[in-house]
């Protein structure tokens, strides 16, 4: 049975679906007015190999991760561009479309934008006010009640008392409370803005994620995610105005994922360490290494950011291809010890660490299987190998893709200085010289092999000769 840990209890707890044998679950995504960055990247693939293990599991599951196209930050870009907010959203949801692609990320099930709920956001916040969960305030704002709401709080474990103690006095005198939050925001000149019962506006951000994850999943669904950014305010939030709306219980599980360091700091712009996963992705040898570096730590904790754990993940895959390189793919994957290991750790709240250590552990024994010559037993623990991988979303490449790749690995000034990383041969470039070499080995030409073989090596190419006159040749 699978355990996941509960934010909203604090403890682990079995998977009990709602509907049997389905799984509704709703990320919170991004919000596109610039590129994601390695914490976006983080959220992403960790919830991506959520919803690929419940699937492997055999739970049909409804996956659904938003976009916020209105918001704050997104009319400002738009100013500072001197372009409309629709320009802005399309180009960054374009730019985003293909960071997660680059990163092996499979599409939701429901991508839905917040623009296009808007009568459902609507709906939602009269139903607050015929509750008497929301007031609107004397500005044209919509304003949710907090102290209205009797459990806020219990997700995060805020006391209101406190929570306005520690509150900064605002000159806003239209708020009932200080921790009231805005609804919908009356429209001000130049903003995008829509009609509403209380006159012209636009959805605050806390609303949209009630109003979209209940109109496509329902009142109530299983597993709700995100960042644990998100934790406070805006699932708290999200919490109060969805259960004040509807009296339903709304989520089961809450997931939250832990933050990404950068050498131990945390990540920020203001402190220059602050990268995109465009920045990135160029610097390692295959985006998997990225993927791989994400999943080497269990979700719930921090992840450092580094150039020592980022060579150990380009290290662990390269083990990983070596182990499947020269291995039928037509082989059927057995139910082995092997498996069975890899589902209890995963079965426990996605324990992936333990499940790459499976993996590795495959590894070792197909290399020993080669070894002795036991290639039939080899072929049997690859597929096993390359089935487990694939459902982290790891081992998706033809080997000898892999292995002619450059193996180097961006260290965060590497980035920052957008270092160069190629060796100057392409693959092509690399193919000729390894087909020409072949040439003079067959002609018993071997000053000229020898000086081949060199002029690869001097490039950082390391041949591998093969029975039968072939040669095989990967990047060190």
């Amino acid at each position: 049975m699978i355990r996941l840990f509960n934010t909203l209890t604090g403890e682990k707890e079995p998977l009990t679906p709602i509907k049997p044998g389905h799984i509704g679950m709703y990320v919170c995504g991004i919000t596109v007015y610039d590129y994601i960055h390695i914490g976006h990247a983080r959220m992403l693939t960790v919830f991506d190999m959520v919803q690929r293990y419940l699937r492997h599991r055999g739970y049909q599951v409804t996956f659904v991760r938003n976009i916020t196209d209105i918001d704050d930050k997104i009319i400002k870009r738009a100013a500072e561009r001197g372009q409309t907010i629709d320009q802005v959203t399309e180009y960054f949801i374009n730019a985003m479309n293909e960071d997660t692609a680059a990163l092996g990320l499979q599409k939701p099930d429901v991508e839905p934008r917040a623009t296009q709920h808007v009568g459902n956001i609507i709906k939602m916040i009269e139903q607050l006010i015929e509750r008497g969960y929301a007031y609107v305030a004397a500005n044209g704002d919509v304003m949710y009640a907090v102290a209205k709401f009797a459990g806020y709080g219990k997700l995060s474990g805020k006391v209101l008392a406190d929570l306005r103690a520690g509150a900064r006095i605002e000159v806003d005198e239209s708020k009932r409370d200080p921790l009231d939050f805005v609804l919908w925001k009356s429209a001000k000149p130049g903003e995008p803005a829509w009609d509403s019962p209380w006159g012209k506006g636009r959805p605050g951000w806390h609303i949209e994620c009630s109003a979209m994850s209940t109109a496509i999943l329902g009142l109530n669904f299983d597993i709700h995610g995100g960042g644990m950014d998100l934790k406070f305010p805006h699932h708290e939030n999200e919490i109060a105005q969805t259960c004040g709306a509807t009296g339903a219980k709304f989520v089961n599980v809450w997931m939250h994922n832990g933050f990404v360091n950068i050498d131990d700091e945390k990540m920020s712009k203001s402190l220059g360490n602050f990268f995109t996963v465009r920045e990135v992705l160029p610097k390692v040898r295959h985006p998997e290494v990225m993927r791989y570096f994400l999943l080497a730590s269990q979700y719930r904790g921090p992840i450092n950011y580094s150039i020592e754990p980022l060579e150990q993940a380009d290290i662990q895959l390269n083990r990983i291809y070596t182990a499947l390189r020269d291995l039928p793919t037509d082989v059927a994957a057995p139910l082995g010890p092997h498996t069975t290991r890899f589902m209890e750790v995963m079965d426990d709240d996605f324990n992936t660490p333990e499940a790459l250590a499976v993996l590795q552990t495959l590894t070792r024994e197909i290399n020993t299987a080669r070894d002795a010559g036991k290639m039939k037993q080899a072929a049997a623990l690859g597929a096993e190998l390359r089935v487990l991988a694939g459902v982290l979303g790891l081992g998706q490449l033809d080997p000898e893709v892999w292995f002619r790749s450059s193996s180097h690995v961006a260290q965060p000034d590497d980035v920052a200085n957008d270092r160069g990383t190629s060796t100057g041969l392409s693959n092509d470039d690399v193919q000729r010289l390894v087909d020409a070499r072949a040439a003079a080995r067959a002609a018993k030409n071997w000053a000229e092999s020898d000086r081949l073989r060199d002029e690869l090596a001097a490039a950082g190419i390391i041949v591998e000769d093969k029975p039968g006159g072939k040669a095989t040749w990967r990047r060190k």
